[in-house]
């Protein structure tokens, strides 16, 4: 199929996970980083996925400390979710080993929702055997500092003992102009919280390639777009204690703007999956219910309406089943 025709697919994905249910302000974020990407934002992130080496490491990240302030055990569910569906698709399809960085109090939670994809949580020496051999889907999940001195020198390390062909982030919190890192609420929950916003900034001052999703403004990522966080999203231009809005400096390659960061990783999977010709590395509605019944189980809350239940960011579970159905009747087209 010709990229043109990727193309008419990539607009209506785009469109779809667009939708503002959440009323957050994302199609006013979608129109600016849509503008500086000059193409599709789904495509894009999927043409980058699609362009990394057989058998490359990947760094991944998401997990949000949700109530930092309470516990740092507490995370929320989108973000896990829509990871865990990159990652099936990468190590299925590239055999990429993806290193998932987060909280060392996030890396249970994370690690349920990455087996419930399929994956085999192993350490990384282990993880490459399986991965070389082709025996398993594996990934790594490894804890992250949590402070700013040692997340730089842990940035630089990390890079050049794994040497990432990619990095990938959804839902993962950066750091505001003030050195904070703020809630959709704009109150300051970075303690405890691994300061992963600072690798991306090494990655890019290498030209690792980046692809980042989110749908606040408050995203690794979003700092691309910072005007129009500041002009669209609640407190994006200021705090309630009138200090620096909530937006994340730290940019990226490829943004993509969604009204849930999970749909934004499912749109990608699709496109990713339409690109390669291969169906079965899209998400399908049963793998949601399972993802999102696993969260259930592990903990994760709805960070909207603050409760433990398969509903993401206060949209109806049905809904995201529906949203991930629609991805695929989009790109069904393309495997006939």
């Amino acid at each position: 199929m010709s990229q043109a025709s990727f193309a008419a697919f990539d607009e209506r994905l785009d469109a779809l996970i667009s939708l503002d249910l959440g009323g957050r302000g994302v199609e006013g974020l979608y129109k600016a980083a849509r503008e500086r990407q000059g193409q599709a934002l789904v495509g894009a992130a999927a043409d980058a996925l699609a362009s990394i080496p057989e058998k490359a490491n990947v760094f991944v990240t998401t997990g949000s400390v949700s109530r930092a302030w309470i516990s740092p055990t507490i995370g929320e569910n989108d973000g896990p979710a829509g990871l865990a569906v990159i990652v099936r698709a990468l190590s299925i399809a590239k055999k990429a080993l993806c290193i998932a960085f987060v909280e060392e109090t996030l890396i249970e939670s994370t690690s349920a929702i990455l087996t419930s994809a399929g994956l085999t949580v192993l350490p990384y020496e282990q993880a490459k055997i399986a991965r070389d051999d082709g025996s398993l889907a594996v990934v790594c999940v490894e804890p992250f500092p949590i402070e700013d001195t040692a997340a730089k020198e842990a940035s630089k390390a990390l890079i050049a003992k794994y040497q990432p062909a990619l990095f990938f982030s959804t839902e993962r919190v950066g750091r505001n102009a003030d050195g904070i890192y703020c809630s959709m609420r704009g109150i300051d929950y970075g303690m405890g919280r691994a300061r992963i916003d600072f690798m991306f900034d090494e990655a890019l001052a290498q030209g690792i390639p980046t692809v980042a999703v989110g749908d606040g403004g408050n995203e690794i990522g979003m700092g691309v777009v910072a005007d129009a966080v500041k002009k669209y999203v609640k407190f994006g231009d200021a705090r309630p204690d009138g200090s620096r809005g909530i937006g994340a400096v730290t940019g990226t390659d490829v943004l993509v703007t969604a009204a849930c960061s999970n749909w934004g990783c499912y749109a990608i999977a699709g496109a990713f999956a339409a690109r390669l010709g291969k169906p079965g590395l899209a998400h399908t509605p049963a793998l949601e219910q399972t993802l999102l019944r696993r969260g259930v189980d592990v903990g994760l809350i709805n960070s909207v309406a603050n409760i433990v239940d398969g509903n993401v960011d206060g949209i109806p579970e049905a809904t995201h089943l529906a949203v991930v159905q629609l991805i695929a009747t989009i790109i069904q087209p393309v495997f006939k």
